[in-house]
């Protein structure tokens, strides 16, 4: 957990935000901040990396959340391709059922919960989506000019069809979105994939 997941990292820096009533964003916690989230009264945590039997993060946080008696919701997403059509249609009833305070994590806490704070604050809060946007941003982690840009990517694609509401994001995913030719459109930068990839330890 410490030097393979690069959880002394996140010892320093938990990149932890606020993104809306009862819900915040972070990088993965180590079981003594998993302490700390209970204590705030966290009640559900939502892993965006997904079941990894051999990862020590992921042996702690299930080993602490049984312990704190907090549920523990495996939902996996990508960071580094475009979304898929079932997960965005699953993380719409995913907001609509949470109870209490939540935290969702993926592992330095700036893509895939960057993607799933835009899809929040513009499906389950409302807000514009050039606002929720802002989520995907250099302050949290996220490079748009690495392989993760193409979650950037997604949206604007969607934003240039003259959408602006959530059912016409829908309707445009499950008409229009070709997630195909999206990922061959998209082109990133080879000084920002070695950036995340070999200095930060990005998965």
């Amino acid at each position: 957990m410490m030097f393979n997941d690069h959880a002394f990292i996140r010892m320093v820096y938990r990149n932890f935000h606020p993104i809306g009533p009862n819900l915040y964003r972070s990088s993965q916690p180590t079981p003594g901040q998993m302490k700390d989230l209970a204590k705030m009264g966290i009640r559900t945590i939502i892993n965006l990396r997904g079941r990894r039997i051999t990862c020590g993060s992921y042996f702690f946080e299930v080993r602490a959340c049984a312990r704190l008696g907090i549920e523990l919701i495996d939902f996996p997403v990508r960071s580094r391709d475009v979304p898929r059509k079932e997960d965005l249609v699953a993380a719409r009833e995913l907001f609509c059922r949470l109870e209490g305070p939540t935290v969702m994590h993926c592992k330095a806490g700036a893509d895939r919960v960057g993607l799933m704070s835009v899809l929040y604050q513009f499906v389950g809060l409302g807000l514009p989506l050039e606002q929720a946007m802002g989520q995907l941003s250099w302050r949290y982690g996220h490079l748009r000019q690495s392989k993760t840009g193409i979650l950037d990517h997604f949206f604007e694609q969607f934003m240039a069809t003259g959408g602006r509401t959530v059912d016409e994001f829908y309707q445009w995913v499950e008409r229009d979105y070709d997630p195909v030719a999206m990922k061959a459109d998209f082109r990133s930068r080879r000084w920002a994939n070695l950036l995340m990839d070999r200095l930060l330890g990005r998965e």
